[in-house]
């Protein structure tokens, strides 16, 4: 994911709780499950509203995710001494991926964030902002920083392509082939009526995009054990060379032992099956379970698709067989995090 930062406004201190999207309103618009029930699953034919997205039309609404911003003279050694990610020497308009992690190395809270000339941005899971805010109150200390929930004024989509627009600085095209905007939340619904962003696709065909794309999404693609080197977050969320943060022993004794408990693994699912598993379904080789279904979703040119967390020791071409809810589904696998990750990643760079 890649973020873009809003244009300044004042500061609000006041809680948030986000309520449904107006975007809902429209016809033809399901909207989602779970911590997604604010936004739009679909908006009545998600093949076609993925197909545009990946010819570089339209745009997602994601403005059920949290959004907060940071402000301090501190603010950014702060960030980069709590996080996994690489941010003492950022600049404005940049943005990152990053991930607070326990003590032992396990990934608590996961951010996507962009830089401006006087603050951070970041957005992060719907319903995990108070334990976010409340984990960045409790290491505050002293310093200049100020944590200030920001969801109840700005509003988060994503649009395929590079960023443009007066609502952007400078940011990367993500792994998604598109890029996040921070807006207004009064000015959502009158993105419907400009030229400039296209007709709305659902939250269907965004994770079909982030699922193809083998990128995983926090507390649906982890379990509270999930430590970065098994979810694909290497390089792209935690830099290898900086200096010391919470569980990065972890991080640094499995990455040079090469050797994760566990890995993500892209799936093919057998599409003769009506249903996909659904989250937490067991994975199974030879009626061992084996590990479990994290994300899945039916891709405009693959079909059913889905991650999966597996065992390390798991073949790389073992055909495996995820619980349905009417039958059982083949797998095939695609290798996302390599069984030698570290020394994978070790063997390239000699």
């Amino acid at each position: 994911m890649t973020a873009a930062a809003p244009e300044p406004a004042a500061t609000s201190t006041a809680a948030s709780s986000v309520a449904p999207s107006p975007l809902l309103d429209l016809q033809g618009a399901v909207a989602g499950d779970g911590v997604d029930a604010a936004v739009a699953a679909h908006y009545g034919d998600p093949m076609r509203e993925q197909r545009r997205l990946t010819d570089g039309t339209g745009f997602v609404d994601l403005s059920h995710r949290p959004v907060l911003q940071i402000t301090g003279a501190d603010r950014m050694s702060w960030l980069h001494s709590l996080c996994t990610q690489h941010l003492e020497s950022t600049g404005p308009g940049v943005s990152s991926t990053a991930l607070f992690l326990s003590p032992r190395g396990r990934v608590e809270h996961a951010i996507y964030l962009v830089t401006t000339e006087d603050a951070v941005w970041l957005h992060t899971e719907p319903g995990a902002a108070d334990a976010l805010r409340q984990f960045l109150e409790s290491m505050r200390f002293m310093l200049r920083v100020e944590i200030t929930d920001r969801t109840d004024e700005f509003a988060l989509v994503w649009r395929p392509g590079p960023p443009s627009g007066h609502h952007l600085t400078r940011a990367a095209v993500d792994s998604l082939g598109g890029h996040e905007v921070f807006l207004p939340r009064a000015e959502l619904p009158a993105l419907l009526a400009g030229d400039e962003a296209g007709p709305p696709a659902g939250l269907w065909a965004y994770e079909a995009l982030r699922i193809v794309a083998h990128v995983p999404r926090f507390g649906l693609d982890t379990d509270d054990r999930a430590i970065p080197n098994e979810m694909n977050w290497l390089g792209s969320a935690v830099h290898l060379d900086k200096g010391c943060y919470r569980g990065q022993e972890t991080v640094a004794r499995v990455n040079n032992l090469g050797r994760p408990p566990r890995r993500l693994v892209f799936l093919y699912l057998d599409g003769s099956v009506d249903d996909l598993p659904s989250h937490g379904s067991a994975v199974s080789l030879d009626g061992r379970e084996v590990g479990a279904i994290g994300s899945s979703a039916r891709h405009f040119e693959f079909g059913p698709v889905a991650l999966a967390l597996v065992r390390r020791t798991v073949p790389v071409d073992a055909v495996l067989v995820a619980a349905g809810a009417s039958a059982p589904v083949t797998a095939t696998q695609e290798v996302v995090v390599p069984p030698d990750v570290g020394l994978h990643v070790r063997r390239k760079l000699s």
